[in-house]
């Protein structure tokens, strides 16, 4: 683990001192407002979760003002270390956006790197994503509560994206809080994680629902159990308990947001705020968050602030150096 991080912790130091140079006019552009072409930065690939949130937010910001053409640029590397590297350099510019998520606050938690949320402005969180717990069917393991059990008897193998993921924080939150003692694999991305439990080469995993999803309706794989603090009210996930339920105290919320770069014009601040919120007014938004299984909690502005904060000190204490 201390390897990875200060591999990791080099590529940001060099990330930063190529990519975030100090930015020319030509690459801000501040003002009141934003005016024509924006570009919504993903510090991940395409196709996973924060690409899915990207895209869908950049869709709905423009619906939401047509004056506006909002495209995507995935900046992916380094736990999304690159992209948000990258985006630092982009202070004061009023047509730069980020996709934001859990790593803005494990990646400073856990890694030396040149950037924390207060580098950034918050514009609003969309949703909070709860992972579920998931083995094949036919695993000796039937619970969460049993997945503990074993844990302290024997090597249980659990797959994880990256070492500072949300899955990693929810396996750290079950080995301080009810002892589980899994041995880790850490993976790329959640797709390469679902292909390992799918291949026996680990016995569980932490994934988003939207991620497995189609494993659980074929019955490929088997949710053990929600990250949540109350079972979600989808129809096809409502059967699943929550692992308080068996008796492990432990539920963390990967959140989904939007934020703009570090000093930005306050009329600008408030014009992307506005404009968020009538997203999340927006059929468009509703569609989103039922299409990825989120839970529809919306913060904005200084609430958004506030909660960044709050959950910084959480991952602090999980996942800090």
């Amino acid at each position: 683990m201390r390897a990875h991080r200060t591999a990791l912790a080099a590529l940001t130091t060099a990330l930063v001192a190529t990519g975030c140079a100090p930015v020319t006019a030509d690459d801000v552009q501040g003002g009141p407002r934003p005016v024509g072409e924006v570009t919504m930065v993903v510090p991940f690939g395409a196709g996973g979760g924060s690409d899915i949130a990207g895209r869908a937010m950049a869709a709905g910001l423009t619906a939401a003002d047509p004056t506006l053409s909002i495209t995507v640029d995935n900046r992916e590397g380094g736990q999304g270390a690159v992209g948000y590297s990258y985006f630092l350099g982009k202070r004061g510019s009023t047509h730069h956006l980020l996709a934001t998520e859990t790593s803005l606050l494990s990646l400073p938690a856990g890694i030396d790197v040149a950037f924390s949320h207060r580098d950034f402005t918050p514009i609003a969180k969309v949703g909070e994503d709860y992972t579920l717990l998931v083995a094949r069917p036919g695993s000796p393991i039937s619970s969460c509560a049993d997945a503990v059990e074993q844990s302290k008897r024997r090597r249980v193998l659990a797959g994880i994206s990256g070492a500072l993921g949300p899955d990693a924080v929810v396996f750290t939150l079950m080995q301080r809080r009810a002892g589980a003692d899994f041995d880790r694999v850490p993976y790329q991305s959640g797709s390469e994680t679902m292909a390992a439990v799918l291949g026996g080469h680990v016995e569980l995993a932490s994934l988003n629902p939207s991620e497995v999803i189609g494993q659980l309706r074929s019955g490929r794989l088997t949710a053990l159990c929600a990250f949540a603090p109350q079972r979600y009210h989808y129809p096809e996930l409502a059967h699943i308990p929550t692992a308080a339920e068996q008796g492990v105290p432990v539920s963390f919320a990967q959140f989904r947001g939007v934020i703009a770069p570090g000093g930005l014009d306050p009329r600008a601040r408030q014009y992307w705020i506005d404009l968020a919120r009538r997203y999340a007014a927006s059929p468009a938004y509703t569609d989103y968050v039922e299409s990825e299984y989120l839970q529809p909690v919306t913060a904005f502005g200084d609430e958004f602030t506030a909660y960044l904060r709050d959950n910084q000190r959480l991952l602090a204490d999980v996942v800090g150096r």
